[in-house]
């Protein structure tokens, strides 16, 4: 009888364990639940298959993936109710889109194209030492339009009147082309841009169409919910993003093209203004115009702009009224008062508006003018007009342009030690 060695009984008596412990495991996993049993299969069998000895009576088993009880593919998918809020914002974005529009600007640029020219040509000294030498020069070949920018406006009237920013369509010697939201095309024409409000009208020759509804921009409060529409990047058509007002009564120097303007009293939000924004609506939850979007702060986020729409209602009314802007005139010279102004100056107030003479000499109170006709002078502040305070924020001249031309206003000064109510008739300017 053949003798063993301690490594051989050893040896035998492992693969014997080892086999018995796999079926043993196998067995147990046959009356498992199908979720376990075929994973744990597949993983006791394709341990077995890494062994050599072994590899031939354990194939690798394949894993499948089962399906939880629970989940039947065959279910109708659930339909998604909104809640009563996006219900609200759902419906301020329908019923609003159909009034935004699209503003490209085209104009045309001249066509620059490269040539080469070997300067040596007709040198035959230099030529011998520089060779065939072709060197680019640079020439126009006359012009092509081309389109140059975009933003975005929004219908005020069923006429096609368009309401957008001035500095969408600045450009007096370009063309500009309305896109609607239902695909069509018209050329439009600028009938006015203000010199102080960011804000511009347009026209298209359209009739039926459905204007925006315009909302009380007075009457909003930080942390309301505020709507952006706009063409996004001038590419991205009826875009929407939504926020809150972030403030109110803010003052930004705005910069692009070239041009710089400070405006006043604005809205600020958190709603995204991109590139292309420009001149679209921003609503409140009942789809109405609270403003007019902008501007945004370059390397910020979350920080956009929006001109209150009461400012552009008199420059609206003006339009339909008259066909031009009219710009109110009080005729005073003044320095807003701020802290460091009213320290300097030992004045009573940190807010307001100083009457006082041009730097070299002009007078402070322009004669003729609603202000003379009024009794203001040299040395008057200006606290309020009608009820609205004046200050850093919200200058003089943005406040005055709030009201329309033949608008009685009221004046709060400090005359004096003394506090008086002027009334003042506004003009034009002229």
């Amino acid at each position: 009888m053949k003798q063993y060695s301690l490594k051989e009984i050893i040896l035998t008596a492992l693969i014997a364990s080892f086999f018995t412990a796999a079926v043993l495991n196998i067995n147990f996993i046959n009356f498992a639940p199908a979720q376990i049993n075929l994973p744990a299969r597949a993983s006791v069998f394709d341990f077995l298959n890494k062994i050599p000895l072994l590899k031939n009576f354990y194939p690798p088993q394949e894993t499948l993936i089962v399906p939880p009880k629970d989940l039947d593919l065959k279910k109708a998918p659930e339909i998604y109710e909104a809640s009563g809020y996006e219900e609200q914002i759902i419906n301020s974005v329908k019923n609003s889109s159909p009034a935004v529009v699209s503003v490209v600007i085209t104009k045309n640029v001249p066509v620059i194209e490269q040539f080469y020219t070997n300067p040596f040509e007709n040198d035959p000294f230099f030529k011998q030492f520089f060779g065939d030498i072709q060197i680019p020069q640079y020439r126009q070949k006359g012009f092509e339009k081309k389109e140059i920018g975009g933003g975005t406006g929004f219908i005020i009237s069923n006429n096609g009147l368009i309401l957008t920013n001035k500095h969408v369509v600045a450009d007096t010697g370009a063309e500009y082309t309305i896109l609607t939201n239902d695909g069509k095309k018209y050329p439009a024409k600028v009938l006015a841009r203000d010199n102080i409000v960011d804000i511009a009208i347009i026209k298209i020759e359209a009739v039926d169409l459905t204007p925006i509804k315009l909302g009380d921009s007075d009457s909003i409060k930080v942390g309301q919910t505020a709507i952006a529409i706009g063409n996004a990047l001038g590419e991205f058509k009826n875009t929407v993003s939504v926020g809150v007002v972030s403030g109110l009564s803010r003052s930004v120097t705005a910069s692009g093209g070239g041009t710089a303007q400070t405006i006043y009293d604005v809205i600020q939000t958190d709603a995204s203004i991109n590139p292309g924004n420009s001149g679209g609506p921003l609503l409140n939850l009942a789809g109405r115009v609270i403003g007019i979007n902008t501007a945004m702060v370059s390397g910020a986020q979350s920080i956009g702009f929006a001109i209150p729409i009461n400012q552009a209602k008199r420059i609206i009314n003006d339009i339909l009224s008259f066909g031009v802007i009219k710009t109110p005139f009080l005729g005073v010279r003044y320095i807003t008062i701020t802290p460091s102004v009213a320290e300097n100056k030992k004045l009573p107030f940190d807010y307001g508006a100083l009457i006082a003479k041009g730097e070299n000499g002009e007078p402070a109170v322009i004669d003729g003018s609603p202000a003379a006709k009024a009794g203001l002078r040299d040395g008057d502040i200006i606290l309020e007009i009608s009820g609205r305070r004046v200050d850093a924020d919200n200058p003089l001249i943005s406040r005055v342009n709030l009201y329309s031309v033949g608008d009685k206003i009221n004046l709060k000064i400090w005359r004096d030690g003394k506090t008086l109510n002027l009334d003042v008739t506004l003009a034009e300017k002229i």
